[in-house]
């Protein structure tokens, strides 16, 4: 039995190996033309070669060439960000839009005699919205209010000697846009980052007075904000400082253009940082982003 199987084996590679002769002849002379020779074996790994240069050509074509477009859910990540970056370039063209709208309403007020140049605010951004926090209340809320003040009218447990930091203190958002990176004391990633459009105006987040501005290899252009009640706010990565040490802002009020400076930054963007006499503070705790 063994030595019939060593037979069949041995018969199929003898096969396999068996050259044939094929030729071409001259229908007129009959003279051989052209011949080769070509066995089983070499026209089978001929046309295994052959299989993978087509499929090896085939993906090449199909990633260096716009043909990948039409293959499903190829592109979906690629398109995705492109929809984030076109989200915020009309972001930043709305913005543009509202402050030369603002800029030209100025320039028609100061030339009719309306209203004076020194009572014209600055222009730089569409930063400077008069925002009206006097919401009047409902019924419902009159009831309940005016009940909880009656209920606790004796209640000496809710009387605070020691006030909370951030009490009479509005938080402005320092630029609108997505987070990108969240605080990490651990990993001493100490603010947050928000991707915003490139050169849109970066906002104070409260009143203070501009105590540092200057260039940071790995954080590119930085400025520093000093606030009541000992808060200090830093922003980083910016395209252009349009403040100078020593400048009271307004909460608001654009100090700098977002940009893609220092050595830490992948892209348009704003670190934000939040301190509190010495400490790092979660701007998320503070500020609805």
């Amino acid at each position: 039995m063994a030595k019939k199987q060593h037979k069949k084996k041995h018969s199929f590679w003898k096969r396999v190996q068996l050259k044939y002769k094929l030729s071409f002849f001259n229908e007129s002379t009959l003279e051989e033309v052209w011949s080769f020779r070509l066995s089983q074996l070499s026209a089978f790994v001929t046309v295994g070669l052959f299989t993978i240069l087509l499929i090896a050509v085939t993906a090449l074509v199909i990633i260096k060439t716009p043909i990948r477009n039409y293959l499903p859910g190829y592109l979906d990540v690629e398109v995705r960000n492109k929809i984030i970056l076109n989200a915020l370039k009309v972001d930043s063209l709305e913005t543009l839009v509202l402050t030369q709208a603002q800029y030209l309403a100025n320039v028609t007020d100061i030339l009719t005699g309306t209203v004076t140049v020194d009572s014209v605010h600055r222009s730089d951004s569409a930063a400077f919205i008069t925002a009206n926090y006097d919401v009047p209340r409902s019924e419902n809320e009159e009831h309940f209010v005016k009940t909880f003040e009656e209920e606790e009218k004796y209640n000496f447990t809710v009387l605070n000697a020691n006030p909370t930091v951030t009490e009479d203190v509005f938080f402005h958002k320092p630029v609108n846009g997505i987070i990108s990176s969240r605080y990490n004391a651990e990993i001493r990633h100490y603010g947050v980052d928000l991707v915003a459009g490139l050169r849109e105006s970066v906002l104070a987040t409260l009143d203070g007075v501009v105590v540092y501005t200057g260039y940071d290899p790995r954080y590119g252009n930085v400025i520093g904000l000093q606030h009541k009640n000992g808060f200090f706010s830093i922003y980083k990565h910016n395209e252009l400082l349009l403040k100078e040490m020593g400048d009271q802002v307004i909460a608001g009020e654009a100090i700098a253009l977002i940009g893609n400076t220092g050595d830490l930054s992948t892209g348009p963007h704003l670190h934000f940082e939040l301190w509190h006499k010495g400490n790092s503070m979660n701007p998320e705790e503070y500020i609805a982003f």
